[in-house]
């Protein structure tokens, strides 16, 4: 028991001496959803090391600092009910959004697609749209961390992006319809794949 713990401890030890400039309230609630995002992590994933589960957590110092922003935001007349002027805090769109506009935006431009002579074709457009504002919204939430976020545009965006480019390049939209739904039904499998991971290894 006492390899699981210390790492443990050691960690939350950090994070609390990198975050101690925040209300003793509030670095408690942050200590709190770590150790339990610790303990959830473990019971979905027995395969995974503690060593792997601290290192998707990201560096101490990292999330204080992200805490410490979070905090700086939120300024005593808002906290009492000032009129809410202050500015919005950071990463309170739910981690479903993003997720959920990413793996969207292929099923939003197969269903509208209206191939390449049409006048105006809103399945690319629709598709295009969804991927940035998801890109974006994942990109700026503090539910996941830097490697996270890269890995995550990387399967969601780049790579779907590119492999269909490159195919109507090559194919000229000759391709056979079985041929293209089968294409995207992989891309999109790595989308939902990909996304999915995200929803698991987010933090709490």
């Amino acid at each position: 028991m006492k390899s699981f713990a210390d790492p443990v401890r050691n960690y939350l030890s950090a994070v609390e001496r990198e975050s101690s400039a925040l209300p003793a309230d509030r670095r408690q609630e942050l200590l709190a959803d770590l150790a339990e995002h610790i303990e959830v992590t473990r019971t979905e994933r027995p395969e995974a090391t503690i060593g792997e589960i601290l290192a998707e957590l990201g560096d101490p110092r990292t999330i204080a600092a992200t805490a410490l922003a979070e905090a700086g935001t939120e300024t005593p007349g808002t906290r009492a009910g000032g009129g809410g002027d202050g500015p919005a805090r950071r990463g309170k769109v739910h981690p479903l959004v993003p997720l959920l506009m990413l793996t969207l935006s292929l099923p939003f431009t197969m269903i509208f697609n209206m191939g390449p002579d049409a006048t105006f074709n809103p399945g690319p457009v629709f598709g295009f749209l969804f991927r940035v504002t998801g890109a974006v919204l994942l990109c700026t939430s503090v539910h996941w961390t830097a490697v996270q976020k890269t890995t995550g545009v990387l399967l969601t965006v780049v790579v779907p992006t590119t492999v269909i480019a490159s195919w109507n390049v090559i194919s000229g939209w000759a391709a056979g319809e079985t041929q293209a739904l089968l294409g995207n039904l992989g891309v999109l499998a790595l989308m939902v794949g990909t996304a999915v991971w995200l929803w698991r290894t987010r933090r709490a």
